[in-house]
């Protein structure tokens, strides 16, 4: 049975959900917090900023009054970046329903209190059901309808499902999972390692250097997951070394084209301002490398990208103080 549903967000990522969303047969709103790009998208039925290539089909609506049809939603999708994900909740909260679901699509931690999304969920909304999708889709091949494979996360497993079915296609293949941990900290550190390997083909460095991060990356991804609390099988996933093969080695990811301006020179905003996108994984480093700090859970490559973006340490220092470390068994 087709829903209604409404999606907060309107960058890239949100909109090819949404896109995908209407493409199954629901009827989707889609709101963006900025005015202004609000008011084009209503306007010209399309998100031009974002996603140029994929006008809106009919049963796709941006709208302006949110609050106008909010209860009318089954399930209400958020497609913010994660520092504007709890302000997104606080928000809603007064105009939600006990039967409506919550569903992310953000993917990092809070950045004050070093808590995973669910865990702010929990706090906020008591009664809502909430999940996540994530792992390996770029937007713009979404948008185009092209073959993904994706997860949905929830502790209850009934939820999961319900997101299984609402996203499901021909060509968007959606699997369940209750590793809801597991998935949030798959998707946040991903970006990190993304921007490692931008540095270091930023540098020259090459593909060994390239296979090296990834591998030694997803064991610190593995470690930082089930010292808190995530599950093996869901770090060799998709949402774990799915997406972390696809961010860190297409540069459709702006993690990863971040990565590669900053190996070439340029300053952390001069990057970004190149990105033009919000580049999740700055800020996500931050709180990466402070929780491991928490956990004592060694993740070298994730120092040397906080010492790099974070601290203004010279790459090539880096570089050799990661690769000289002494030696252990794998």
């Amino acid at each position: 049975m087709n829903k209604q549903i409404l999606v907060m967000g309107a960058g890239s990522w949100g909109t090819a959900l949404a896109l995908q969303l209407a493409r199954v047969g629901h009827l989707v709103y889609i709101h963006s917090w900025k005015t202004e790009h609000n008011t084009k998208m209503v306007k010209d039925k399309h998100n031009n900023d974002y996603l140029p290539d994929s006008p809106f089909p009919a049963n796709l609506l941006a709208i302006d009054n949110w609050s106008y049809i909010i209860h009318q939603c089954s399930d209400i999708l958020i497609a913010t970046p994660s520092l504007g994900f709890i302000d997104t909740i606080n928000t809603l909260k007064p105009y939600l329903l006990s039967n409506q679901g919550i569903i992310s699509a953000t993917k990092g931690f809070c950045h004050n209190s070093y808590q995973l999304l669910d865990q702010l969920v929990a706090q906020t909304l008591r009664d809502n059901n909430f999940g996540l999708i994530t792992g390996p889709s770029f937007a713009k091949e979404v948008a185009k309808g092209l073959p993904t494979a994706i997860l949905a996360a929830a502790h209850d497993i009934d939820y999961a499902k319900h997101i299984q079915t609402l996203f499901n296609s021909e060509n968007f293949r959606c699997y369940s999972s209750t590793d809801v941990t597991g998935a949030e900290i798959g998707g946040a550190v991903k970006n990190i390692l993304a921007i490692a390997c931008g540095i270091s083909d930023g540098l020259g460095f090459g593909a060994n250097a390239r296979a090296g991060l990834i591998t030694r990356g997803l064991n610190e991804l593995t470690q930082l997951g089930l010292a808190l609390g995530g599950n093996l099988e869901t770090f060799y996933g998709l949402s774990g070394l799915g997406d972390l093969l696809l961010t860190c080695t297409d540069n459709q990811s702006r993690n990863r084209r971040f990565g590669v301006l900053i190996g070439q020179g340029k300053t952390k905003e001069q990057a970004c301002r190149e990105v033009q996108q919000v580049v999740e994984g700055i800020a996500t480093t931050k709180v990466v490398h402070k929780i491991a700090q928490i956990y004592a859970v060694p993740m070298p490559i994730v120092e040397a990208i906080y010492n790099i973006i974070h601290q203004d340490m010279d790459m090539l220092t880096i570089a050799k103080r990661l690769l000289t470390r002494g030696l252990k068994e794998e």
